[in-house]
């Protein structure tokens, strides 16, 4: 029960959904290749209501992975190795003007982690996770010199998950975060929960996730939407998961951003395919 039921959780990875509560076993992974992409006229400013601005696309492909120490101690990686920034162009009427488009594509950042696992063997477990965000993402591209693939700051989250599970097939888990960050931006404060049905090949669930900016930080705001400082957003998701034999899978998910601050303004999509590594029994 406890393996089917990690495999069902562990696919839910949209954008901030490391780890759950429950951890890998020793020798044992997930690894998803995955994509996810959002394009937006519209963005929150930084006192929160929707403008227009310049259509503006962001779309990544990335491979997320955990892989179990121990039954305690759980290594994980985020590597977004491929993300496009593009600004659509812009013609002035009834002048004719052109601001042309703009597009840059590099490697993202990085994500490296470990969490340790509490209580596995109960049925509410808690996890505790140290998440190094590392800055591989480029700024500054393109033609405009405006276009980024990362934020450039070396940030630290620390997290914590609870989850439990119960006998008719639904799942609960959620989890607080701290994220530390560098280079004067803002801290913030990170949380949200995740309900789910699963059963046999099907698993459904939703998500919420926050982000509260404790406006700290006086970084230049770049107001991309996505690596802009004091960023703060009500995400919530829904998501679907479908389970192959030989342990491989495929996920797709939609989210729209209820509220936010310094945030694009529009529908996001994702999918991706997954593998869990297991045990072969002796």
């Amino acid at each position: 029960m406890r393996n089917l039921l990690v495999t069902s959780i562990l696919f839910l990875l949209t954008g901030n959904g490391f780890c759950q509560g429950w951890s890998q076993n020793q020798g044992e992974g997930y690894f998803k290749l995955g994509t996810n992409g959002i394009q937006a006229d519209t963005y929150f400013s930084p006192d929160g209501s929707s403008i227009s601005i310049t259509t503006t696309g962001f779309y990544s492909i990335g491979l997320y992975g955990e892989y179990g120490f121990n039954s305690q101690i759980t290594g994980i990686v985020n590597l977004p190795f491929l993300i496009t920034n593009t600004l659509d162009e812009v013609r002035f009427q009834p002048s004719g003007n052109v601001i042309p488009g703009d597009s840059f594509t590099a490697v993202g950042d990085f994500d490296l982690g470990i969490k340790y696992g509490w209580f596995q063997d109960k049925p509410v477990v808690l996890s505790t996770s140290l998440i190094l965000g590392i800055p591989t993402g480029k700024t500054g591209g393109g033609e405009s010199g405006i276009l980024q693939t990362g934020d450039s700051e070396f940030n630290q989250l620390f997290r914590t998950d609870v989850s439990f599970s119960l006998p008719v097939s639904i799942y609960f888990s959620a989890f607080g975060a701290f994220n530390n960050r560098t280079r004067d931006f803002s801290d913030e404060i990170r949380y949200g929960f995740d309900l789910g049905y699963y059963k046999k090949k099907i698993l459904v669930a939703f998500h919420l996730n926050a982000i509260q900016s404790l406006q700290n930080g006086n970084a230049e705001n770049v107001n991309n939407g996505i690596f802009s400082n004091n960023l703060e957003y009500l995400l919530p998701s829904l998501e679907v998961g479908w389970f192959f034999p030989n342990n491989f899978g495929i996920s797709a998910y939609a989210s729209n951003v209820l509220r936010g601050q310094n945030v694009l303004d529009a529908p996001g999509f994702g999918a991706g395919i997954f593998y869990q590594l297991k045990n072969t029994p002796q």
